[in-house]
């Protein structure tokens, strides 16, 4: 029996996070960069041949491919990140890195996977996690990027009287927040359609919210895949935190 999208999602994700681990365990003693190269290279080339062994009627967005404009009049576009935190591969041994690998159609993404190699964890919509519960007296934790922490962070937990939490790659943190180490994923700065797609894919498919920071629509496979800002969270938490942003002038959200 053909795997299903969300299944095959999964299983590519896992894969080639497997082959990231092989390649740090192979560099250990490069140089970061040259580690960084060769895990975006060979991630990158496992991805396209297995979604074109699998689905070779669908088009493909990858950041390390060339981009092919055909994939606009597609029916089915894949949208891949074959490493997502580069800078945290480069550094051994943190684990808050990823791959991701999603399937958007009419502008949605319909299927995704994200893996955490480092956890030996993969995510998707094949089986959506359900949400942990939240302890009775906790502040919402507001994670932002340890490098690009970004206004909107800043302004939801202050508003919410919420603690904030710092971590590399886009993936890793909304996967936080599924996995109940945060409440609440707000970036600013700028992103592109593969860093959110496959997360906002496994986060929707658990019961949380997501959307552009401002509330509005999250839109996959533009002409321009440019995407500069994502709110992820706790369903109940939404508008509180969509306000915080807005209240801080920072909700005019354009692509």
């Amino acid at each position: 029996m053909q795997e299903n999208d969300h299944e095959l999602a999964a299983r590519l994700a896992t894969e080639a996070g497997a082959l990231l681990l092989e390649v740090r365990d192979e560099l250990a003693d490069a140089d970061p960069s040259e580690r960084k190269d060769e895990g975006d290279r060979r991630a990158h080339e496992l991805l396209m041949a297995g979604l074109a062994d699998a689905r070779p009627s669908d088009a493909v967005l990858s950041e390390e491919g060339k981009d092919d404009l055909a994939r606009l009049d597609a029916e089915r576009t894949w949208i891949v990140d074959p490493l997502d935190g580069t800078r945290e591969f480069g550094e051994i041994p943190r684990t808050d890195w990823a791959v991701h690998v999603a399937l958007v159609v009419g502008g949605s993404p319909i299927a995704g996977a994200v893996a955490l190699p480092g956890l030996g964890v993969t995510l998707s919509t094949s089986k959506p996690s359900p949400l942990p519960a939240v302890p009775d007296g906790q502040a919402p934790r507001v994670i932002a990027s340890r490098t690009r922490p970004g206004p909107a962070a800043d302004a939801i937990a202050a508003a919410l009287a919420g603690e904030m939490v710092y971590m590399g790659s886009a993936g890793a943190k909304a996967m936080a927040v599924v996995r109940g180490e945060a409440e609440i994923y707000a970036h600013t700065g700028g992103q592109y359609e593969w860093d959110s797609c496959a997360p906002v894919a496994v986060v929707r498919a658990a019961g949380l919210h997501a959307s552009r920071i401002d509330g509005s629509e999250l839109v996959y496979n533009n002409a321009d895949p440019y995407l500069p800002d994502l709110l992820i969270c706790r369903p109940e938490l939404a508008e509180s935190a969509i306000a915080a942003v807005v209240a801080a002038g920072l909700g005019e959200t354009s692509q």
